[in-house]
């Protein structure tokens, strides 16, 4: 929302720029807690609790499960503002990641019944940054802007899907020997873990039209004098480990659960059909979603990252990779 100026605070563990190995602290303000703080503060007057769940939303499990009858205490602690300190360490993440020579971009892949071109490798990144949603398709950016604003002329809200691509991947991270410990999985989690997402699709797990193993998978070949793929239908991901290519995954997100135009509900107080709460929300969040997409791909991979390369500094851990790298390039040299 545009209320927020985010800025982060550095609070501990970062001088001159360069982490310092102790934890590191961030602090991001929220300025619209200013709007709300009287409400939220008992010692000042709740006012009016709120009631009247909407469809969609934590409200009316999150109620029940903790016994709360202002669903305030529910809807803030469930929103998706939380996220943006997710974002702030995810970007920790991502220069971590930078150190392998690993490269992480998300992009719009639909709002609503608009569907764009998706290319084959990580679309480029200032393209994508100057765009109004976050799409790397002319064609469909035009049409997902007036889409959004014929929704927010409507009252409504819109879903759609993002694409969060990986280049630079080394092969073997992750692991096939535990459930929990697989990439694909790990990944999954990750993005389900964002607010309203309601499937994750690797490479094309959802979109094969084929389902017949001979033309689901993705041929080994000799390029250039080594060993290289001729597609990359698993997304960069086989037996819970990455296997060299880029790392494609997709998430698809349902609409925002808050309508100008509210849908129907009831008063959970005075047992009652009564229109659903409105507050504080946005028409299609989407384009920001990518953002949170690429921090949750961030913060996933990076402790993968540290397990197999790790040591106790930024030149420790290039010297681990290298030799590691080293070492995979020779495995079937003949002794």
């Amino acid at each position: 929302m545009k209320i927020e100026k985010d800025e982060v605070e550095v609070l501990a563990g970062l001088r001159g720029g360069v982490t310092l190995g102790s934890p590191l602290a961030l602090v991001i303000r929220n300025r619209d807690f200013d709007n709300v703080r009287e409400l939220m503060d008992p010692l000042r007057g709740h006012g009016d609790p709120i009631t009247r769940p909407r469809p969609g939303h934590a409200d009316y499990a999150g109620a029940l499960k903790y016994r709360h009858r202002d669903l305030r205490n529910v809807l803030e602690r469930a929103s998706a503002r939380e996220t943006a300190m997710r974002v702030a360490l995810g970007e920790v993440a991502r220069q971590y990641l930078g150190v392998f020579g690993v490269t992480v971009g998300g992009h719009v892949i639909q709002i609503g019944d608009v569907v764009a071109k998706n290319p084959r490798t990580l679309p480029d990144i200032q393209y994508i940054a100057a765009s109004a949603v976050r799409c790397a398709d002319p064609e469909a950016e035009a049409r997902m802007v007036r889409r959004i604003d014929e929704a927010k002329a409507a009252g409504d809200t819109l879903g759609g899907a993002f694409e969060v691509r990986v280049s630079g991947m080394p092969v073997g991270i992750g692991s096939n020997r535990q459930p929990g410990d697989r990439l694909d999985a790990l990944l999954a989690a990750a993005l389900m873990s964002i607010q309203t997402v309601k499937a994750v699709e690797v490479g094309e797990g959802i979109s094969s039209k084929s389902f017949v193993g001979s033309r689901s998978h993705d041929t080994f070949e000799v390029q250039d004098g080594a060993v290289g793929r001729g597609s990359n239908r698993a997304g960069g991901i086989e037996g819970g480990l990455s296997n060299g290519q880029d790392i494609a995954i997709a998430a698809r997100l349902k609409p925002l659960a808050t309508l100008m135009k509210p849908l129907e509900s009831v008063d959970l107080a005075q047992q009652k059909r009564a229109p659903a709460a409105v507050v504080r929300s946005d028409v299609c969040a989407i384009p920001a979603a990518s953002i949170i997409g690429e921090a949750m791909v961030c913060l996933t991979l990076a402790p993968l990252f540290a397990e197999k390369y790790g040591g106790d500094s930024v030149a420790e851990v290039r010297e681990h990779f290298t030799s590691s790298q080293r070492g995979a390039a020779t495995l079937f040299e003949k002794q």
